[in-house]
């Protein structure tokens, strides 16, 4: 059985970079959401850390989760956000079925 792939990343934002770095997500939400086997990508902003951004991803599979690792607009988003960012933590996550 293959089971779809969760990620949650949590980003904080250089302090002055918050709007540079909200646009560099926006622009890979607006990519990643057209990829096959991109099930769901949404962004939040934190409403009492305005420097503070989270995604919720989930892919269909892992296959899926490389594919968008490897593609050129996640590779230039990585690249982007190198100096907008000060801490970023990612989570791969698995959902309990109840």
């Amino acid at each position: 059985m293959v089971l779809s792939i969760t990620i949650n990343a949590i980003l904080k934002a250089k302090p002055g970079k918050e709007s540079s770095l909200r646009e560099e997500l926006v622009k890979v939400v607006q990519a990643s959401r057209k990829e096959e086997g991109c099930i769901n990508y949404t962004l939040h902003e934190s409403t009492e850390d305005s420097d503070t951004f989270v995604f919720y991803e989930t892919w269909r599979d892992e296959d899926a989760l490389k594919s968008h690792i490897e593609s050129e607009h996640y590779i230039n988003y990585r690249k982007n956000i190198e100096t907008l960012i000060q801490q970023r933590e990612v989570y791969r996550l698995n959902v309990i079925h109840l």
